[in-house]
């Protein structure tokens, strides 16, 4: 699992650790970590072109000492220096040292435009804002690899915020612990792929952190898995309240997604039996309401449901009920302003930006802008699990670290997508899966799902397709 914390509790985690160092071992740590990164990308050092574009902080130094390991392996290396009177002195010494050279900015056009490497040390993760202008006109020089040094710069590193110009790096080299930023969309698209340096902060870690990314040894474990006395009772039945007149197809796919994630059986409740059962025959099947359909151990509601009074009475219905559910698409729309804390089972709600506006009476734009801000404003108005989709799927829950689903693609930006995510989750909840985790596995298991139906040719996908998918993830997860 990757773990994230805040810039906050990052820098009191590198105090209590230099308190128990010699000076500069921290910096000597990342810088040596840095400098093997740089390496593995050039595959030939010697020879090589590397650029430093520095600012005046400690992510400044250790661009600076991880060039001047650089050059004492042979690479030439040019240290462009954003605030000449302001760069870290050790680290210029130890450059100037090992051969390399310092110029200013204008001077270092050239050695920006011809590096095969350039090391973005602009600023650290307490930077906030967009980059400034001469950063800016610097940076769109590069025509090499960009390596970030702990994170891109004009990022946030607590929210994933970008608020202007940003460095968009091909790698990021980052420091003792994952910053939430470098995993959460907008930041996260800016930090291309990510190395993780250990420089020993983990005991002075807190337990709890403030983002993680489930990988797949942590999906393995979470997977619901048969017993040799299980029956399709036993490994749960989920409810699924969907589709309408004007969305038919809703229901179909919400029951798709529902077939494969993993519960014994699936119980259609609406308007559209025949076409379900059509394409999916061992469906069971009623026409209402849900408290009348007979038993399920979740249920999954607002796919394609409308708006009408048969839709209030369908999710007021499931709401009622004391097992977990899943609200989505027309069901968010229809959900009681106070919120759901007075729900003793667990509900999950899946908003995409648009609708999670909606529910928080803020433009989409802040929405997208600002996810982790969104979606835990979400989880605490409504007391819910809440699973925020988009270019990264977050999810939170009232009292834990917010979730990042690493798998996401762009592809699955179709109609129906979210439908199929909905089935599958809901269906992870009958197994009797934690709503945070069944929201999480779901997400993941969706996103390889699509990946796997884009490889090899990246052609583009319909929902249904991923559905379909969904037991080849599956298997990838369980190898």
């Amino acid at each position: 699992m990757r773990i994230a914390y805040s810039v906050e509790t990052v820098r009191a985690a590198e105090q209590d650790l230099m308190a128990r160092l010699p000076e500069g071992t921290l910096m000597q740590r990342a810088a040596a970590g840095l400098a093997a990164a740089c390496a593995d990308l050039l595959h030939r050092v010697y020879g090589a072109r590397v650029a430093l574009l520095t600012g005046s902080g400690d992510n400044g130094g250790d661009a600076l000492y991880a060039g001047a390991r650089l050059a004492r392996r042979g690479a030439g290396v040019t240290a462009v220096l954003l605030a000449p009177d302001r760069a870290h002195s050790g680290g210029l010494r130890a450059l100037r040292a090992a051969g390399g050279r310092a110029v200013t900015a204008d001077e270092g056009e050239r050695a920006l435009m011809h590096a095969d490497v350039v090391l973005d040390g602009i600023v650290g993760i307490g930077g906030k804002g967009g980059l400034r202008e001469e950063a800016e006109r610097l940076i769109r020089l590069v025509r090499g690899t960009v390596v970030a040094v702990d994170l891109p710069s004009g990022v946030d590193a607590d929210t994933g915020e970008v608020r202007g110009a940003a460095v968009r790096a091909d790698a990021t080299v980052t420091f003792g612990t994952y910053k939430p930023g470098l995993l959460i969309d907008p930041a996260h698209e800016h930090a291309g792929a990510l190395r993780l340096i250990d420089i020993g902060l983990g005991p002075y870690l807190p337990s709890v952190p403030d983002a993680e990314a489930l990988q797949h040894e942590d999906v393995a474990a979470l997977l619901p898995r048969p017993a040799a006395e299980s029956d399709k009772y036993r490994r749960g039945v989920v409810g699924v309240v969907a589709g309408s007149a004007r969305y038919p197809g809703a229901a179909v796919l919400a029951v798709a997604g529902a077939l494969r994630g993993g519960a014994g059986a699936v119980r259609y409740v609406g308007p559209g039996a025949d076409t379900v059962i059509a394409r999916f025959p061992e469906t069971l099947v009623h026409t209402g309401p849900p408290a009348k359909a007979g038993r399920v151990q979740s249920w999954v509601v607002g796919p394609g449901l409308g708006d009408g009074a048969a839709a209030r009475h369908s999710l007021d219905d499931v709401l009622g009920s004391d097992i977990p559910v899943l609200v989505d698409a027309d069901g968010l729309h229809l959900l009681p302003s106070g919120g759901l804390h007075g729900r003793a089972a667990a509900t999950v709600l899946t908003p995409h930006a648009g609708e999670a506006a909606a529910l928080l009476g803020v433009s989409r734009e802040e929405v997208e802008s600002g996810r982790l801000a969104a979606v835990r404003a979400l989880a605490d108005k409504y007391g819910a699990t809440v699973l925020l989709k988009g270019s990264t799927t977050l999810v939170a829950s009232p009292g834990h670290p917010v979730r990042v689903n690493p798998t996401g693609t762009a592809w699955l930006a179709t109609a129906g997508s979210g439908d199929v995510l909905s089935g599958l989750t809901g269906s992870l909840l009958a197994t009797g899966l934690a709503a945070r985790d069944a929201a999480s596995v779901g997400a993941y298991l969706h996103g390889l799902a699509a990946r796997r139906t884009t490889a090899p040719a990246g052609a583009p996908i319909a929902a249904y397709d991923v559905a379909a998918a969904v037991p080849e993830a599956w298997r990838d997860v369980l190898g």
